[in-house]
């Protein structure tokens, strides 16, 4: 059926309309809260004449926002956007309407997904995966099934805030799906030769899988150039400004404990030495998990609780607010501790554990009639809107600053007319600090440390090592 827009394009996003609507491929690098998904709705209407389908791949979280998004943004109705979910099979997904929306991670184990886009992709599709760092992965089953299906349709394009989260590395599975030409690689494996240099074991000469180098990233940039356009948030939006604070809470004596003993057994493991960056992954989560008041599952004795009630009593009275945290794990002590405080229907959550269905009665009902929203930021901090809020608190926070940054710019968007709040609770211990320090210098809390720890293996330093773990 025909179907316009209805909105105008900001000066920000017709220039990326206008640079990629040339060309039938395209990558729109737009940082978080410029509004990339009215971009691809511009593209997909200015190219209506060649397409009868929009199929638009995001993450299952967010399925719903897209949804709302192009009904928000067009003329299309209700019935016109087919949303797979539980049910779509090749049987009996209609064939005849605009907009399809699926979620990505269904590609990676459901046949039955897979096989109802095969009766639906061809050449007058236009296929769009949003996020798709989520297809990075080059060997991975969902980026193989969408790529391989994809080829039949005449436009691609992907969109993301974060196209490097690793690096370079990432680059090749998202162009590969526009078009091998564009990099001009037909493997990883030829891709990798040419720009990736990986480290290696110093007693067995393999390769251990950890890059440390990339090279010829001009090259990268410049053969990337003609299909991708980039908008900065600070180019192109007067959006209001971010504050930082932090609420810092004392270990408890069992928290102290249980972070002794676990250093204590990761120096004692010769794989710390061998296979550092293994076992400090595992260490940093461990002692993460414990500062949060938990270990090996078991509850740990904390005052984290009492750090997040403190920082929302400091937030005016009414005020919505976002409560992050890494971990379901716990979640529901949290969303506990803040109905106990401000009422039981003060507070909504939104995780991993719900349906689809219950994610958006979640966050509906957080927009209509509640106070707080408790989600993890693996479920909500991809893609959600949430401008409703201008305060978030993170309980706890990723390793990755990319992940952070998605995060809370859930609530630094379009839209936002007011400076938002970010109040992070922590625990006064090694790991917590050297987490706050990384989100002050936007950097990954992870490899800082684990640069440190192989300038100590190199020079022989086993006792500059033990004090390096000693000090998380």
């Amino acid at each position: 059926m025909p179907w316009s827009t209805t909105t105008e394009l900001l000066p920000h996003q017709a220039d990326a309309v206008a640079k990629l609507l040339p060309s039938r491929v395209g990558g729109l690098f737009a940082e978080m809260g410029t509004g990339k998904s009215r971009c691809l709705i511009e593209l997909a209407a200015r190219r209506r004449a060649k397409i009868d389908r929009v199929v638009w791949f995001c993450p299952v979280s967010i399925k719903e926002t897209v949804r709302k998004e192009i009904l928000k943004h067009t003329t299309c109705g209700e019935d016109d956007v087919y949303v797979f979910d539980d049910k779509t099979d090749a049987e009996t997904i209609p064939l005849d309407r605009p907009w399809y929306v699926v979620g990505i991670e269904s590609l990676s184990s459901s046949v039955r997904v897979v096989s109802a886009l095969d009766a639906l992709l061809d050449e007058r599709t236009f296929v769009a995966v949003d996020e798709s760092t989520f297809i990075k992965g080059p060997h991975s089953t969902r980026t193989r099934r969408i790529t391989d299906m994809s080829r039949r349709a005449r436009y691609r394009a992907v969109l993301t805030g974060t196209p490097f989260t690793q690096g370079v590395v990432d680059l090749y599975a998202q162009m590969s799906f526009l078009s091998p030409k564009i990099l001009g690689y037909n493997s990883f494996w030829s891709f990798a030769n040419n720009h990736l240099e990986y480290d290696t074991d110093r007693k067995t000469g393999r390769v251990t899988g950890r890059i440390i180098r990339s090279h010829n990233t001009g090259y990268l940039a410049a053969k990337i150039a003609p299909y991708v356009y980039q908008i900065r948030k600070d180019e192109c939006l007067d959006l209001p400004g971010k504050l930082y604070e932090q609420r810092w809470v004392p270990q408890t004596l069992e928290q102290m404990e249980a972070a002794r003993t676990a250093k204590e057994e990761v120096l004692a493991d010769e794989g710390l030495y061998d296979s550092p960056h293994i076992a400090i992954f595992r260490l940093f989560s461990r002692l993460q998990a414990i500062a949060c008041g938990f270990a090996g599952g078991c509850p740990v004795p904390h005052r984290r609780i009492d750090g997040l009630i403190d920082a929302i009593e400091r937030i005016p009275e009414g005020e919505k607010v976002v409560v992050w945290t890494k971990y379901r794990q716990g979640l529901g002590d949290l969303a506990r501790a803040i109905r106990d405080s401000y009422g039981t229907d003060s507070c909504r959550e939104f995780h991993g554990g719900l349906d689809e269905r219950a994610r958006n009665r979640e966050i509906d009902a957080w927009r209509r009639e509640a106070r707080f929203l408790v989600a993890t930021q693996q479920s909500g901090g991809h893609g959600l809107t949430l401008v409703e809020a201008s305060h978030a608190i993170f309980y706890s926070t990723s390793f990755k600053y990319s992940e952070r940054a998605q995060a809370e710019d859930r609530i630094h968007r379009i839209g936002q007319n007011r400076p938002c709040t970010y109040l992070d609770v922590a625990v006064d211990c090694g790991i917590d600090r050297r987490i706050i320090s990384a989100v002050e210098s936007k950097g990954a809390t992870l490899t800082a440390f684990r640069d440190e720890l192989d300038a100590c293996k190199r020079k022989g330093m086993r006792n500059r090592i033990r004090e390096l773990v000693m000090t998380l």
